[in-house]
């Protein structure tokens, strides 16, 4: 299959025209990687606009968090082997085959109105969403580590990451656009179907412009290596890794047999709650407990979303400059600061203090998502990226975005939303000290005193 296979390059660019080449290059290929990953955010928590429409239908909010909770599990497992797969294959085609999968069973949601009227069915079709879903970091991730040095990857990685938001805060206004035009203008179906629709269709488009952008790596058109080009190598061997490895040398030598990747991991459980925990809830608590309208309450994810695109950028900087390329103290203190606005959205009641709280969180937990990422790709050759990219995603969406769906209905089904905020904020100070035990990791290299 041709996504399996890097491709190899069969001329040389010419000396004097290697700087223009890597220039030119270097932003189409982050275009590409950056409309391609935000793509991917317009379809995947579509579902949880639809769900204070479910409720009102009759589900519980048990029923639903179990059926949400299929994206997390299967996002964590497909990120882990879509990681394995990438470190070997051809990220142009990878990434865009894996946004039009998500499309089309999107479209299927939205066209079939008798799917959303069963939990196992929706469990299914959810379920696939997050397999299809999970095939968009690793190749992202691929191309990142083989076209940006390790002194630079920072600032670049915090710019692409904030496709999560570009994505993100777009979802939420074109599925209730969706809602609304198919509430007006079609007859015969659900009209929160259009939810699902209409990103679904602007998702195809995306994937399509992604692969007349991306190129795989720098060595498949004629360029040399990225830390050649830039004298900047990620540890003092000046060691590149630039032959490609084995599954079991990077699963077993470079991935699973390295401590600092499994702290990371750890580390994401917790981010993970706490941003799906905020995120995903939030149309159903501020519907429920503070009475603001579905439409009111989807400006407020917009928020949410859209105040983690300068917080992204702000980690990353802080990250690079502020810390020399160490990304602990930056998590650490990040997450602290969460703590304190997941607390002020708690008990805020006026709709002004919530829209505040919310921006600031979203402001503040997309840097820690961002530099969990980082810091697996700097813990690792960049021919393991995606492995030990796969990994710390595994365990923050199984672990930590099931919890946060499935776990976080159970609590408030039971407990209410006390207790709920109770256990985010919990998980934002035990994130903080699993981020404080990197403080000095920078590279595949840890800083000595």
């Amino acid at each position: 299959m041709q996504f399996l296979t890097p491709p190899t390059a069969k001329t040389q660019v010419p000396a004097e025209k290697v700087d223009r080449t890597y220039k030119r290059l270097r932003w189409q290929v982050f275009i590409g990687i950056f409309i391609g990953y935000a793509g991917y955010y317009l379809l995947r928590n579509n579902f949880s606009i639809v769900m204070p429409k479910l409720i009102a239908e009759g589900f519980s909010k048990t029923q639903l968090g179990f059926a949400f909770s299929a994206v997390s599990i299967a996002y964590g497992f497909s990120k882990f082997f879509s990681g394995i797969i990438s470190d070997r294959s051809n990220a142009r085609i990878f990434l865009p085959l894996g946004l039009i999968l998500t499309a089309l069973i999107n479209l299927a949601f939205g066209f079939i109105p008798a799917l959303t009227q069963s939990i196992t069915t929706m469990f299914i079709l959810l379920f696939l969403i997050g397999w299809f879903e999970g095939m968009g970091w690793p190749p992202s991730g691929r191309v990142i580590t083989h076209w940006y040095s390790v002194s630079e990857r920072g600032s670049w990685t915090s710019v692409w990451n904030v496709a999560h938001n570009v994505g993100g805060a777009a979802m939420a206004p074109l599925a209730v656009a969706g809602i609304a035009f198919f509430a007006l203008h079609i007859t015969g179906m659900k009209s929160y179907t259009g939810a699902f629709i209409v990103p679904a269709v602007l998702g195809i488009i995306i994937a399509i412009v992604a692969y007349l952008l991306i190129r795989d790596t720098p060595e498949s058109q004629g360029l040399p290596p990225i830390e050649v080009y830039k004298n900047d190598y990620p540890n003092e061997a000046h060691k590149m890794y630039e032959q490609e490895l084995t599954a079991r040398e990077i699963l077993f030598k470079y991935v699973l047999n390295n401590k600092w990747v499994w702290l990371i991991a750890c580390a994401n459980i917790f981010v993970y709650f706490v941003r799906y925990g905020i995120e995903n809830w939030a149309p159903a608590y501020l519907t429920e407990m503070r009475h603001i309208s579905l439409a009111s309450s989807s400006g407020s994810y917009f928020l949410y979303e859209i105040a983690g695109i300068p917080g992204t950028i702000f980690a990353g900087w802080v990250s690079d400059k502020l810390f020399k390329g160490r990304r602990g103290p930056a998590g650490f203190c990040f997450m602290l600061l969460v703590t304190v606005f997941v607390l002020l959205y708690w008990q805020a009641t006026n709709v002004a203090m919530i829209n505040f709280a919310l921006f600031m969180i979203g402001f503040l937990i997309y840097g820690p998502v961002m530099l969990i990422g980082l810091q697996a790709l700097d813990s690792v050759p960049k021919k393991a990226a995606g492995t030990a990219a796969g990994l710390t995603g595994l365990f923050g969406y199984l672990f930590g975005s099931v919890a946060a769906n499935a776990i976080m209905g159970v609590i408030v089904d039971n407990m209410g939303w006390n207790a709920g905020f109770i256990t985010v904020m919990i998980s934002c100070l035990i994130a903080a000290t699993l981020f404080a035990l990197t403080w000095n990791l920078r590279g595949q290299e840890v800083i000595k005193k």
